[in-house]
């Protein structure tokens, strides 16, 4: 008997743990778009360059873009941390300035790292955006307060996500009329991330939701089936994103179930 008791009080806090924050009247902006994954790229244009981001707008879908934080306080639009799979250079974006920048050719091409301040001057307001939190050495404080300073001054819709739980908690504390999503995935089924054990366990399970109340949960689309995500979804009422979406077939099945989907590499109809 004490070890039922004892499962079902587990068993009713890891379900508590998992509650999110629902309703946020600027959700709705967000949903009805697709989402161009590091804007509209391929075929010569490079992901998360001024091109791909000018086509997705041209294109009318959404935007997701990444962003990180240089030496000089401002923000960079690229994925990886590490320069050598988008520029072939070695080094870290964290350490360039903007007058850096234009040193870094994307992809063997002529496009360059853009500054973050020139794609919202791109989109105008009329592009919705998912923006990515890329942290490093634990600079998620002053990276989370400079893309929202940048942001206030955004007139469309977007919103703020990141797999690093701090940025999410940051934003909960000292933003939190921002919208703001949990990115997470099956950190046991092939992750290229080097974690902890203990910290897949409950990045997987969202047990930390509790603590940053995410308006939305974006899983990776084929591990988006994890129970957790059922039970942000059907209990607690959170909004999905799906990523990354790579076929037709999936785009449409991330709509039928209600979730904003990012997707590359093909055209949704």
């Amino acid at each position: 008997m004490t070890v039922l008791i004892i499962a079902f009080v587990l068993a009713a806090l890891y379900v508590l743990s998992t509650r999110c924050r629902h309703g946020h009247k600027g959700l709705q902006a967000l949903c009805g778009h697709g989402y161009a994954h590091r804007g509209l790229h391929g075929e010569g244009v490079p992901e998360n360059s001024m091109t791909a981001f000018q086509r997705a707008k041209e294109g009318g879908y959404g935007v997701e873009l990444d962003v990180h934080l240089m030496k000089d306080g401002e923000l960079a639009v690229i994925h990886d941390a590490k320069l050598l799979r988008t520029t072939g250079a070695p080094g870290v974006i964290e350490d360039l300035t903007v007058a850096d920048l234009p040193q870094y050719k994307l992809e063997g091409t002529e496009e360059t790292i853009p500054v973050f301040s020139d794609v919202l001057k791109l989109f105008d307001g009329k592009v919705p955006i998912i923006l990515e939190l890329k942290c490093q050495d634990n600079n998620y404080a002053a990276l989370c307060q400079k893309a929202c300073d940048m942001m206030d001054n955004y007139n469309g819709p977007y919103c703020m996500e990141s797999f690093d739980p701090r940025c999410i908690r940051w934003l909960r504390k000292n933003r939190p009329d921002v919208i703001r999503g949990q990115l997470t995935e099956n950190y046991f089924k092939g992750s290229a991330a080097k974690l902890p054990w203990v910290l897949k366990f409950v990045l997987v399970n969202q047990i930390l939701n509790f603590l940053l109340l995410p308006d939305f949960i974006a899983y990776r689309y084929k591990d988006r089936k994890h129970f957790s995500n059922f039970l942000t979804e059907k209990l607690w009422g959170c909004q999905s994103v799906t990523w990354t979406l790579t076929a037709p077939e999936q785009y449409e099945t991330a709509v039928k179930e209600g979730r904003i989907p990012i997707f590359e590499g093909f055209l949704p109809k």
